[in-house]
Formats: structure tokens, sequence, C-alpha cells
């Protein structure tokens, strides 16, 4: 037994005692905490996919039977799209080790003043990094996504060496900092550390190639934190020892041989939230005997991420629930520049008329997310309730 089939064990042990979903998973499956003995055990569980974590938290809410303190043990809730209510607790110190290793990593240090442009409400990604980048001693502008220039005279003024966030904004600083004449070597940017959203090759060669950044990027979610991180110059994601992660068949649960895709399904040796096989619905490769993923290659599910936001069907459904007249929706995302851009197909039942702006802020306040344009159509073609026709180049 490696150190880590006996971490596991371990853990499972608690997470059986104290989060009631655990025990029920291992009940269901006619199996005893004896039966995983190895990671390869975990073979032996289901994968939980994250529509059926959507569905146990409706349930039994507000966690679905998976807090695994008492909740006096919490520090905050946040609440991600599904919706998710996703705890951090008192024990939680590990999950930050692995974004203060991934941004040490990527050269982040000791008095960077550094912009998060990550949001800060609801989910946790502005003060998960906002954490990482006080271990590693950098003093961070809590900025947030938007105010393009506000943004730019803050990093001018302050001579901000590093940025996190997504890539599509921080494109758009740069792009309004060339149409405001500033010049390249104006700009006291040297390192940037992204997440939330596909990191394209056009966009690195931009930033690295164009403005001689030093960039990485972290594959993160808000139930887990940092599931994998690059580092720069290296080939490959990093995988957290505070996590295990399998890459799988979606249908069957078990692993795929290394270089073939397969969904992310993760373990979490978190004693507050003991996610176990967490099916986050991403596909992936691992790098044959590199110990490392090549990085995402799809959506095994049906949600989307959208600006560093995933939009789910079952967002959409309950947004446009109360409209009548809609016979048929769907949400439509294509890329336009470095921006994401969402088109809402609507077809009205006849004789009826339903209020476009209502129905796009009845949208944006239940997914948190802009509708760029409404079309309304005959019909609605296929039957996926989003279509994602972005390339990434």
């Amino acid at each position: 037994m490696t150190d880590l089939d006996k971490r596991l064990k371990d853990h499972l042990g608690y997470a059986i005692d104290h989060a009631p979903a655990v025990q029920a998973i291992f009940e269901k499956a006619g199996l005893r905490a004896d039966d995983v003995q190895t990671v390869a055990d975990l073979q032996k569980l289901p994968v939980v996919s994250k529509d059926h974590f959507v569905e146990m938290q409706q349930a039994n809410p507000p966690f679905g039977g998976w807090l695994g303190v008492p909740m006096e043990r919490l520090q905050r809730i946040y609440l991600s799209p599904g919706p998710i209510f996703d705890p951090l607790g008192l024990d939680d110190a590990e999950s930050f080790d692995d974004v203060e290793l991934a941004l040490s990593q990527a050269g982040f240090d000791k008095g960077d003043i550094v912009v998060n442009a990550f949001l800060y409400h609801m989910v946790p990604a502005g003060l998960f990094f906002d954490e990482g980048l006080r271990r590693v001693g950098a003093v961070t502008v809590p900025m947030g996504p938007g105010n393009t220039e506000t943004q730019i005279k803050v990093m001018l003024d302050l001579k901000v060496a590093g940025y996190v966030g997504t890539p599509s904004f921080l494109a758009m600083i740069l792009d309004k900092m060339t149409e405001m004449g500033i010049p390249k070597s104006a700009i006291p940017l040297k390192k940037a550390f992204f997440s939330a959203e596909p990191y394209p090759p056009s966009l690195r060669a931009k930033f690295e190639g164009d403005y001689g950044l030093k960039t990485s990027q972290a594959y993160a979610t808000a139930d887990l934190g940092i599931v994998a991180y690059e580092v720069y110059g290296e080939k490959g994601f990093i995988l957290p020892k505070n996590l295990i992660v399998e890459l799988v068949d979606p249908q069957t649960g078990q692993w795929v041989e290394e270089g073939t895709p397969g969904e992310v399904v993760v373990t979490s040796f978190s004693k507050v939230y003991p996610l176990l096989r967490f099916g986050t619905g991403d596909m992936a490769v691992m790098i044959p005997g590199a110990g490392r993923l090549f990085g995402l290659v799809g959506r095994s599910g049906e949600a989307v991420k959208v600006r560093g936001m995933f939009l789910h069907p079952n967002q959409l459904r309950f947004a446009t629930a109360s409209f009548v007249g809609i016979a048929g929706l769907q949400a439509v995302v294509t890329r336009e520049g470095t921006y994401d851009h969402v088109t809402l197909k609507v077809a009205q039942q006849a004789g009826a008329t339903v209020d476009e702006e209502a129905l796009k802020a009845a949208i944006k306040q239940v997914a948190h997310l802009s509708i760029n344009a409404v079309e309304f159509v005959e019909t609605i073609e296929g039957q996926r309730l989003i279509v994602d026709e972005r390339i990434w180049d």
C-alpha cells in the first residue's frame, strides 16, 4: 500500500463517519470502507455527476449531505452555477496550499504588486487567489473584472507587475492600452496567471511574444479549487497533492489509458467537503508516462463555461419558466476576438410576444451572465439548450 493509498483509506473512514452522502454512496454500492484499499479501488464506486450533485443538494439542502464538519466550522458559503452551495471551512487550509504553490512556481513573489481580476463575490475565485497571493507575499489590488480604463490607470500608477484573472479580460485591457496610445515599453506588467476559461495559443503568442509576459494557467473549479496547474516553460499540467484526479470513460466510470481523452473525476481530501469521485464534466488527456495532464479537450456534460462562469441548462430553464409564450429556446455561444458572445434564440408560440429585455434581465439575474443578443426564430434546431460554437485557435 502506497502512502497515497493509506491516506485515501484513512480519509474515507472519516468521510463515511461524518458526511452522510458518502456513507449513502457506499451503502448503495453494497460496499464497506475496507472494500476501497487503494486509489484503483475507487473504480468500484459510481461517479457523481454535477447534475446529480445539484439534485442531491436540492433534495437535502443546503449541501446534499456532503458537509463533513459542523456548520459552525464554516467561514464562508459560496454560490456556484447550478445552483451549487460550496462551503469553505476553518479546516480547509490545505486547499490554499495548492494555489500558493501554483502562484509561487509561476513566479509570483514577495513584494510583487498584483491585480486580482477575479470576482470577489458569490464565487470563490477572487478570495481564493487573494489568499494565495497573500501567502507568497505579494501585494494584491482587489480589482475584480470590468472597469477597463480604471484597471489601466491602476496598473500604470502602481507599476503593477502581475495579473491574475481570465486571459480574455487581460487581452481587453492590453487592446485598450493600444487604443489609448500607450506604448508596450510603458506597461509594467511582467507575469500573468489565468484560470476560469481556455487559454488559446493565439493569446499565449500575444502575451508572451508581443508583450514578453511570463504566463501560466490553472484548471480550477469552485467546488474543488485548483485541479491542475501549469508552470511557465514546462509541458503539461501538474496535479496537486491534495486531490486524487482520475480520467475515466464517462459511460462506465472506469479509467482510460494514458493519451486517451477521459472525464476528469476528482476525490478531495477535504474534511469540510469530502467530495468523492466528483465528475467535473470536463474531458482531458494524461501525458503518457509523465503523470501530468496535457490539457482539457472539451465537456462531457451540458454545462458550458462562458466568460469564466458555467452556464447550465437548468439556469435557462429556471430563468425563463415564468415567461408565457416561449415554445423553445437555445443559447448559442460564439467567440468574437477574445470575447465570448451569447445569442439567445427564442421560438415564440403563435400570437405570443416575449419581452426581449425582460428575458435578458431574468437570465442575468439567475445565471449572472449577460446575453448579448436575442434572436426570434421559427423553430429551434437540435435538442441542446446550450450550443458551444467557439473555436479555440
